[in-house]
């Protein structure tokens, strides 16, 4: 097969990682014009046939803040937010010159504030909501207690034993249940397994929609996890520490009376490589 004559040049992109939660991003500084991002997303994130990723982070020119991200999930969906590709698309651009070591970029789910210390990425969320804490759901004939809550994008909050042994199988059947219920039509939701470990401790395994399968981790799920078990748990005050297969997220946040002001997620992110994409036919 030949490059697409009438693709124009190669597309340079990033390969990088926050905890296994993997990202191709792209300095979308106008040269890719007529780009259907979408479709780019659900080509060069399957694995196996092509980069493979969570998803597609494209980084462009704003003028409210020093860059907009637009984040697409590797199904093609667009995202309004996602806690790991932010920090590694505020990672990309203090390095590329983009933005300084303290910046904010615009998301769909606001503005949002960062802050980089080498590869350690820290993250100022936009408030988050608990829109409903007593969700009953029946999963062939059991009742099973959700909490939704929004950091930013939608996740249900499921608390369970063992969450690190269960089968990986189990997390994806639960997991497409409770994101494909009626409850959470029309854009369903993002589900995550909990366990508390102890005071400031918790354990997390996600089901994320717009990827339809478990990743590494997942930073609003991170967030999503602390403060309803902080809420609902007992799980210790902030700084909350949350283990999730590929690493530790910790969040940082303030209660005042209902509300939660300050939120941080912090953690490390890493490169894994730099390539060129061509176009082909």
């Amino acid at each position: 097969m030949e490059p697409n004559s009438k693709g124009g040049d190669p597309i340079v992109f990033y390969k990088m990682s926050g905890h296994g939660n993997d990202f191709i991003v792209i300095n979308g500084n106008g040269a890719q014009k007529g780009m259907d991002w979408r479709e780019c997303a659900q080509r060069w994130c399957s694995r196996r046939t092509s980069v493979g990723a969570d998803g597609l982070l494209i980084v462009e020119p704003c003028e409210r803040a020093d860059f907009r991200l637009r984040i697409f999930n590797s199904d093609g969906s667009e995202a309004e937010m996602c806690g790991n590709g932010a920090r590694c698309a505020a990672r990309f651009a203090e390095v590329r010159g983009i933005a300084g070591s303290h910046m904010t970029f615009e998301t769909t789910a606001g503005i949002i504030g960062a802050l980089t210390e080498g590869d350690m990425v820290s993250i100022h969320l936009t408030e988050p909501k608990v829109v409903n804490s007593d969700i009953m759901l029946d999963i062939n004939g059991t009742l099973l207690h959700v909490c939704a809550i929004n950091p930013g994008v939608p996740h249900s909050i499921v608390f369970r034993d063992l969450v690190m042994e269960m089968p990986a199988d189990e997390v994806v059947a639960m997991g497409r249940f409770i994101r494909n219920h009626p409850m959470f039509d029309p854009e369903g939701t993002n589900v995550d397994f909990v366990e508390v470990m102890g005071p400031s401790l918790i354990r997390v395994r996600t089901y994320e929609r717009g990827v339809e399968a478990e990743t590494m981790a997942c930073g609003t799920g991170a967030v999503a996890s602390a403060i309803v078990s902080h809420l609902y748990r007992d799980a210790g005050d902030s700084p909350i520490a949350v283990q999730m297969p590929g690493g530790v997220l910790m969040v940082e946040f303030k209660k005042e009376g209902d509300e939660f002001k300050d939120v941080w997620l912090k953690g490390e992110v890493h490169w894994a490589y730099k390539g060129e994409i061509i176009h082909w036919s």
